[in-house]
């Protein structure tokens, strides 16, 4: 009888009749591997004739109560064991992909997030996705929100303009929380001394230079709607930068003030670098949140990012 074409022979073949292959082969009895197998050896003797029928070849040859493979038998088990292996692999491989090896998530976010809602989300993320990639960028919303356009992006935590026009109806904003600013400076400043002594007027701010961030920026507007609500002009002369790192390093070294989120001011006020001037601002900032392109397809892995931030770090 003329062995089946390899379409017919996939068709006829049966996983459960290669893990029986191989149980033969390794426990050398066909009682021992129907038992190592769960089923009776009555049961196995029907599915290995099956087999054999659908090979059109005998496989094994008795060895006293045992079965030793013929050349046909060991042609089927070399197969059986690629098989084998080629499913081990495709198992681990998909357990790769459900640790996240094959996926990069691109965030970007506000410093406000990040001492403890990105942060802790981040940290959620690598417990449950192991091996998945995590890029994260800082900067300020409307800069975020061109790299999330572009697609640089997947993901980005921040604001939407108060005027967002069509990105409003492009975007899903999902309110996270409120960010206070606070104004910071060196912490042996001249009007950090000031306030301990009575309420800090506006006045006293314009006797220092400013660090200021960009044009745009949330940070930004509250500053120059303080100064408008104040009838007073920006001061000239100063430095603009979104960098955290350099407007603290530059605070240290001097008298200038700078503004930045009461939570990031906290954290160097705690460790001595910097303090935070008390004032009251008259304005606030709107609030905070995830933003993702509605028109894209989220992966699970970023589902779970955005839920880990609307839990404020928790697996939901």
């Amino acid at each position: 009888m003329p062995p089946p074409a390899p379409p017919l022979l996939l068709n006829r073949i049966r996983m459960r009749q290669v893990l029986l292959m191989l149980a033969i082969h390794e426990h050398r009895t066909l009682h021992t591997a129907a038992q190592h197998l769960g089923m009776t050896a009555s049961a196995a003797s029907k599915m290995l004739h099956e087999l054999e029928e659908a090979i059109g070849q005998t496989l094994f040859d008795r060895e006293g109560r045992g079965l030793k493979l013929n050349p046909a038998g060991l042609a089927v088990m070399n197969a059986c064991r690629s098989l084998r292996s080629t499913m081990s692999g495709l198992g681990q491989e998909l357990n790769k992909l459900r640790l996240g090896s094959a996926e990069k998530i691109y965030i970007g976010s506000i410093m406000v997030a990040l001492p403890d809602y990105l942060s802790d989300a981040l940290l959620e993320m690598k417990k449950a996705y192991p091996l998945i990639s995590l890029e994260v960028v800082i900067d300020t919303s409307d800069r975020l929100i061109e790299l999330l356009r572009d697609g640089t992006l997947d993901i980005v935590i921040g604001r939407l303009p108060k005027d967002a026009g069509p990105l409003g109806q492009e975007c899903l904003f999902r309110p996270i929380g409120e960010e206070e600013v606070s104004i910071i400076a060196a912490p042996d400043h001249p009007l950090v001394e000031a306030a301990r002594n009575a309420p800090l007027p506006f006045a006293a701010l314009l006797a220092y230079p400013w660090i200021l961030q960009p044009q745009g920026s949330p940070s930004r507007e509250v500053i120059e709607q303080e100064f408008i609500s104040n009838h007073a002009a920006l001061p000239t002369g100063f430095i603009e930068t979104s960098s955290l790192l350099v407007t603290s390093t530059l605070l240290r070294r001097g008298d200038m003030l700078a503004v930045a989120p009461r939570s990031i001011a906290a954290q160097y006020e705690d460790n001595g670098s910097l303090a935070i001037i008390p004032y009251d601002f008259t304005h606030t900032l709107s609030p905070w949140g995830s933003i993702v392109y509605r028109d894209r397809h989220t992966t699970p892995a970023q589902d779970t990012l955005l839920d880990l931030l609307h839990s404020g770090g928790e697996t939901p």
